[in-house]
């Protein structure tokens, strides 16, 4: 032990110890110096007297400054964090055993503050996995739901036909039912691609893969496929391009299947002899794609329910799966792209905006 941490005063103890020696000394050396004095035994007294409650209150301020107030101040500390307040911390600066139990209970609530933040980020996390554990359940009983309701048109179609075929003599009938047989089936084959092709975008499994291309080119040759080269066509097809080519950024496959749902819902919907209108404009840096169907409208109540799984619109002759424009509605969200349907007077009119690039 080294000489000077006799004399230190890093210990409240040793704080104490020469308090109270002082005190002391003070006190007799007051007393020896009331008594010496020339003057009247009680007036001696109340000199002394005067000596002593000067002490008192000098021991007493000292006794506050020490003990007392980082008391208070660490009682204070401690009932803030009681209470989960870490926002005042203990402001004891003295050299001794306060001073490192403040330190510590400071060091303590900064840990405690992360450990919390910590366990509130995981509380929020998990809420976050409870809550989409539920929402996949509700979706996986919906689509459950939905496809058996789906599937119970074509196996009842199919197990008629099947049924008729066993009895059935006459080749051309069974030709027939044979047709519609495989026609159900692809049906049912296809409503089950797309549904699991649907569910894999909505929940992240599939993941999208951008890549530079010239929209209009890319529009002239999706559209030539589906409304121009058909040979049933009972429509008049109007169409409005730009004359120059437009780069956009996007998966291109998936923008194949927006247009291809696109387009097939409007050539399914247009009334014979209808109006068709295909247009692709461009402005301020923005493609503005839009396809008008001339027929019947949708109700304003249903319009937006056209975007969710195996709707169909009840007044359009639409026979497909109900699932083409949830894919598209899908498909366009991912890519944060503006979409929508409007009923126009005399028909409908889809469209969506992607900007271009360099």
């Amino acid at each position: 032990m080294k000489l000077n941490d006799n004399f230190t005063l890093r210990t409240v103890r040793k704080k104490l110890l020469i308090v109270s020696k002082l005190a002391g000394i003070l006190l007799i050396l007051s007393y020896i110096l009331s008594t010496k004095l020339e003057v009247d035994p009680d007036v001696s007294f109340a000199i002394w007297l005067v000596f002593v409650t000067v002490i008192v209150l000098g021991v007493d301020f000292l006794m506050e400054r020490f003990i007392s107030k980082p008391v208070s101040k660490l009682n204070q500390t401690a009932r803030n964090m009681s209470k989960l307040d870490f926002s005042m911390p203990c402001t004891i600066t003295a050299n001794d055993e306060f001073g490192e139990l403040a330190v510590s209970l400071n060091s303590m609530a900064d840990n405690l503050q992360q450990t919390l933040a910590k366990l509130e980020a995981a509380n929020v996390r998990l809420e976050r996995d409870v809550e989409q554990e539920r929402r996949l359940l509700a979706e996986r009983k919906d689509l459950v739901d939905h496809l058996s309701h789906e599937m119970k048109t074509p196996l009842g179609v199919i197990r008629a036909y099947a049924e008729g075929l066993q009895d059935e003599t006459d080749e051309n009938k069974k030709q027939r039912y044979s047709t519609i047989i495989i026609a159900e089936t692809e049906r049912m084959g296809n409503m089950i691609t797309t549904l699991l092709d649907l569910s894999a975008l909505e929940t992240g499994a599939c993941r999208l893969s951008p890549e530079r291309f010239d929209f209009v080119e890319f529009l002239e040759t999706v559209a030539g496929r589906l409304l121009v080269d058909t040979p049933d066509a009972d429509y008049i097809l109007q169409y409005e391009l730009p004359g120059h080519s437009a780069y956009i950024d996007a998966d291109k496959a998936r923008m194949e299947q927006v247009l291809n749902n696109l387009l097939i819902n409007a050539k399914k919907n247009v009334q014979p002899g209808g109006i068709l209108k295909l247009c692709l404009t461009e402005q301020t840096g923005v493609l503005h794609f839009s396809i008008y169907n001339q027929g019947p409208v949708i109700l304003q109540e249903d319009l937006s329910k056209i975007w969710t799984k195996f709707y169909r619109n009840g007044s359009s002759k639409y026979s497909g799966s109900g699932l083409g424009l949830a894919i598209v509605a899908q498909i366009l969200s991912m890519q944060n792209l503006d979409y929508g349907v409007k009923n126009l007077s005399d028909g409908v009119w889809f469209y969506f905006s992607i900007p271009t690039v360099k």
